[in-house]
């Protein structure tokens, strides 16, 4: 446990994008690790950006990832990722990082009121960058399993594989959230992580 892993969560207001952080610093503190969190929300309740970093290892001291630092980017949309690609860990001889991308394209304020254009390829955009980019639809994703906020679970099954720890770890703290009382919802999640982990590896169930 002598490095620490950095995770970087953004998207818009009302995605999840807090509760995800949150269930990441549960797993890796299951797991014995140190943990640091920290959140921004901008107008989040009126699909400002919400960006959340997650710092985890034998002994952390600041909740910040700087920039270039990050491991894992988890972008629950499209043009977020592209704002936040610069955290990215650079290869340098190394794997470096890697962005998880929902395809998901949800307009923010500052592009409705014109101050700013959305980009036409943000995907691309990281992926020309020279970064690892997995990208897929969470979206359709969790339509397919008739509930929209399943996108959250799928986006961490997505990254659970790139995590020190097994992703067993990850999907049961999701479950246990909804098993005493839901477990309808319990089983449910169980299926979307399943799914999103698929789909992190590019691959379909």
């Amino acid at each position: 446990m002598s490095q620490t892993t950095n995770i970087l969560v953004v998207g818009i207001g009302g995605q999840g994008v807090m509760t995800a952080s949150e269930i990441l610093s549960e797993a890796a503190l299951s797991q014995g690790f140190d943990v640091k969190k920290t959140e921004v929300a901008g107008m989040s309740q009126r699909g400002g950006v919400v960006s959340s970093h997650v710092r985890f290892g034998h002994k952390v001291l600041s909740p910040e990832i700087a920039p270039g630092e990050a491991d894992i980017l988890v972008g629950f949309e499209a043009a977020e990722a592209m704002r936040w690609s610069h955290y990215l860990r650079p290869k340098n001889g190394k794997a470096g990082g890697v962005a998880m991308i929902n395809r998901l394209r949800l307009v923010p304020p500052v592009v409705s009121f014109g101050l700013f254009d959305y980009p036409g390829d943000p995907v691309a955009a990281v992926r020309g960058q020279g970064f690892r980019v997995r990208d897929f639809d969470a979206g359709e994703i969790a339509r397919g399993l008739g509930d929209f906020r399943l996108v959250n679970t799928i986006m961490l099954g997505a990254i659970s594989d790139e995590l020190p720890f097994g992703a067993e770890t990850l999907k049961a703290r999701i479950v246990d959230r909804f098993a005493a009382r839901k477990p309808a919802l319990a089983e449910l999640n169980a299926r979307a992580f399943d799914l999103g982990k698929a789909a992190g590896k590019g691959k379909s169930l």
